[in-house]
């Protein structure tokens, strides 16, 4: 039986519509044993594979729920759920968030035991949710347990790491960098964190904690959810038989690059912050801040490298974050959408 406290639902801002579409005669207060929850920007076909994935894929000995928070789109995602996907129950918000703020509403909306976080341009390959939800259910302590990911053409990504700190910034200096890498082998492993693109949350854990930080934007959201679940005595698992392929369709506009870029930096400041004194901070950004300025060294010499993309890393390395980012933008979407409604 699932306790009260694992489905309890905190209330949202207001700026969300709910539109329950699950299937006719289920009653939303009961207890599932897996929440899919999937959040989506403007990416309706990668929707749809997700959804598609998630139907083919499911455990059928488990009772379980999708929800999608649909991240104020405008290329009729909401519209293409309610005609293909009907089971769907759709959070569709009026201002765009951030992933962190997202993420948090998903995991307080949700019934189920467990909660499946995943992108739109996440796709479920087959046992991938029975895997993860097998490592929860055999280790009581483990939060979260996080899928290899691929690429489309089957190449394994890098997705589990060591908790930033300077043993990991000196290791980049001396191009070693890969060392921080956990995502290896072919058993269940502990880890310090795993990439959200696919991670099972326990969610009673997750609420032990108060679910993400909304300080977080997007990027080291989930490495800071991870780090307090482990400072509260959980652990983290990667779990290999587990994959989901991840397109990480990111556009080549280079303004919509300089964004992420100085939203990436902003997240590890503002992880550092909190988690890190200054000496560690200082030493950090000193490792890093070297680690792209020999990067940015190499791509000049390199005919064809993108040396605007390392010198853009360096500058923001030292800057923290600083300039418009991935919020600002948001921020701007949301004022021109207010001013075209009151027009």
């Amino acid at each position: 039986m699932i306790s009260q406290d694992d489905r309890s639902p905190r209330p949202d801002d207001g700026s969300a519509r709910h539109a329950d579409t699950s299937a006719a005669g289920v009653d939303r207060r009961e207890a599932v044993d897996l929440s899919y929850c999937v959040v989506n920007t403007n990416g309706r076909e990668l929707l749809a594979a997700c959804l598609a994935a998630i139907e083919r894929t499911h455990p059928r000995e488990l009772t379980h729920e999708v929800i999608v928070l649909d991240n104020a789109s405008t290329d009729g995602s909401v519209a293409m759920l309610s005609e293909r996907f009907p089971g769907v129950s759709v959070i569709a918000l009026d201002k765009r968030r951030g992933k962190a703020e997202n993420d948090s509403q998903l995991l307080a909306s949700a019934r189920g035991r467990y909660c499946l976080l995943l992108n739109e341009d996440s796709e479920l390959l087959p046992g991938a949710a029975a895997a993860l939800v097998a490592a929860l259910e055999a280790d009581p302590r483990a939060a979260a347990a996080g899928a290899q990911l691929v690429a489309p053409d089957g190449t394994p990504q890098a997705c589990a790491w060591r908790l930033p700190g300077v043993l990991w910034a000196l290791a980049a200096v001396c191009g070693l960098q890969r060392l921080a890498v956990q995502s290896k082998g072919n058993r269940v492993r502990e880890v310090g964190w795993c990439q959200s693109s696919a991670l099972l949350v326990r969610r009673r854990a997750a609420a032990e904690i108060g679910f993400l930080d909304r300080e977080f934007f997007v990027y080291s959201d989930e490495t800071d959810f991870q780090k307090r679940l482990r400072d509260a005595g959980w652990r983290i698992l990667f779990v290999p038989r587990a994959r989901c392929v991840h397109h990480d369709q990111l556009s080549t506009d280079p303004h919509a690059m300089r964004r992420r870029i100085v939203e990436f930096h902003r997240g590890r400041s503002l992880y550092m912050r909190k988690h890190h004194g200054p000496l560690t901070r200082a030493l950090w950004r000193a490792a890093w801040t070297w680690f792209y300025c020999v990067r940015l060294l190499v791509a000049c010499l390199r005919r064809g490298d993108d040396t605007r993309r390392w010198r853009l890393h360096a500058w923001q390395q030292l800057l923290g974050g600083r300039g418009e980012g991935l919020r600002e933008a948001a921020a701007a979407f949301n004022r021109s959408r207010a001013a075209a409604a009151d027009g």
